[in-house]
């Protein structure tokens, strides 16, 4: 039986809609956790054996002052994802972000974004999943629960086979309003439970799409897309579990008190 799991967490973005605050770090919990510290607080409780955040240049500092070496005694190590900034606007995307954390890995892992917090089920569904097989895993939440009450959203969606699943499209421009006969659909909040040797196909996936879009400032590959690619090609099988937990994101200011909400009613 594996003993070892990591989390990894793609905390690297520029936070461009929180008036430049690092949203991960808004304080949102009862006792004044950051929104980081909520979720690793979801995530520790599966027996994660070792932390890595993906930083970009706004985050790390922070993050270091915030966290230093460890986590509840449990060891973090940093993973600097880096762009050249004479040819880019941004960073390359999330699936170029794990790629970064690569060095650090293995043993089988879960990864997540650092600004949803997933429910510790969601956690403890995939280690245990991880523990077991040899096949990749991921969580999929009900796309009715994941919609703001206002306003519309992008979301990436599962087309699923039995309990597998066969691709991950995007859907954009959703609201509680236009989703008419897709709400019983499960939505991919990004979150997986992966093996190593999965970031070999990915770092080859990540070489063909630089390539193809080295002139493009702006564009980004994002790590459901790798994975889809990876899934629909059969190098690959991943199981969809659905959440057993609600789920929340934190992207605008005023998502704040929503999530302090959120936090007092579910923990």
């Amino acid at each position: 039986m594996i003993e070892n799991l990591s989390i990894v967490y793609l905390v690297a973005g520029l936070s461009s809609r929180f008036n430049g605050k690092i949203k991960q770090l808004a304080n949102v919990g009862k006792n004044g956790e950051t929104f980081i510290e909520c979720s690793l607080n979801q995530a520790i409780k599966s027996r994660i054996n070792k932390i890595i955040f993906v930083v970009g240049e706004m985050t790390e500092k922070l993050f270091k002052n915030k966290f230093g070496d460890n986590y509840q005694g449990i060891p973090i190590c940093y993973a600097l994802q880096d762009f050249d900034k004479k040819l880019r606007n941004k960073p390359w995307g999330t699936a170029d972000a794990l790629f970064f954390a690569k060095k650090f890995l293995d043993c089988p892992f879960v990864v997540c974004t650092g600004d949803d917090l997933y429910g510790e089920n969601s956690f403890k569904i995939l280690v245990e999943h991880l523990k077991k097989s040899n096949e990749e895993a991921c969580i999929g939440y009900l796309i009715k629960n994941t919609l703001p009450k206002n306003g519309v959203v992008n979301r990436s969606l599962f087309e699923m086979d039995g309990n597998y699943v066969k691709k991950i499209g995007n859907a954009f421009s959703i609201s509680k309003e236009n989703i008419l006969g897709e709400d019983h659909a499960f939505s991919c909040m990004t979150i997986f439970g992966l093996h190593p040797n999965i970031l070999n196909l990915i770092e080859n996936k990540i070489k063909i799409f630089k390539e193809k879009n080295k002139l493009n400032r702006e564009s980004e590959f994002l790590l459901h897309e790798a994975i889809s690619e990876l899934i629909q090609e059969k190098k690959i099988k991943m199981k969809m579990y659905p959440a057993k937990d609600k789920w929340i994101g934190i992207t605008n200011p005023g998502d704040e008190e929503i999530v302090k909400e959120f936090v007092r009613n579910n923990s």
